[in-house]
């Protein structure tokens, strides 16, 4: 394992994976992103979390030398101090191709609570949402559950005290910082503002995950008049 008492830290996960501890976010969305711009030989995928990135190998052969280009990497972001980029400066220069359009119908049975929570009006928070360039962090709790993070840390409302036993598919959901469209039917906490008209998660397409880990992604509203 390589580590140190701050700093990130490299640890096998089976023969053929290796677990990145990042902490911090602004290093992490780095490291990924001079991954998929330089992937490394070996390297069979990358999986990133909150604050961990997971490797997986083609061969447990590769694993030191793996781990060595990733402890370089580190060492190479600690220097040139990215740790304070903005997440705003990580996605206007990281992901140049356009945002994923997606469709939303704002109906969600919590729309105005969740407006009140930030202080503002339904409409007001609608085109909050619509006017945000949304980046997929990572993906979780379910496939095809994407996280995603807005570039200035806004619209951020705690879940519900109560979290409901059905969600249905398509649900468009705010929590923690992030915004999330439920890719089937599951218990949740989200506040839920609206309901996504596109197929999340689909066994039949190629991949099945509409949004995957480093997405960009902007919602519209489909009542706006256009």
């Amino acid at each position: 394992m390589t580590s140190s008492a701050a700093g990130p830290s490299i640890m096998n996960a089976g023969d053929r994976a290796l677990l990145v501890d990042v902490r911090e976010h602004g290093t992490l969305l780095r490291l990924v992103n001079a991954l998929r711009r330089n992937p490394i030989e070996g390297v069979q995928d990358i999986l990133p979390a909150a604050n961990t990135l997971l490797l997986t190998l083609l061969s447990p052969k590769v694993s030191e030398r793996v781990r060595r280009e990733i402890d370089g990497l580190l060492r190479g972001l600690a220097e040139s101090g990215v740790a304070a980029v903005s997440r705003e400066t990580l996605q206007d220069n990281d992901f140049a191709e356009e945002p994923l359009a997606v469709p939303v119908r704002y109906d969600g049975a919590d729309l105005a609570e969740a407006a009140r929570l930030l202080d503002l009006g339904p409409e007001e928070l609608i085109a909050a949402h619509t006017g945000t360039i949304w980046r997929c962090a990572f993906v979780g709790f379910a496939p095809g559950f994407g996280y995603l993070e807005p570039p200035d840390g806004r619209l951020s409302v705690p879940r519900r005290a109560a979290a409901r036993t059905a969600i249905p598919a398509g649900a468009v959901g705010l929590a923690g910082g992030y915004s999330a469209v439920y890719p089937r039917s599951t218990p949740g906490g989200w506040q839920l503002i609206g309901t996504a008209e596109a197929t999340m998660w689909d066994v039949e397409r190629d991949p099945p995950a509409l949004i995957r880990a480093g997405a960009r992604v902007r919602f519209f509203d489909v009542a706006a008049p256009r």
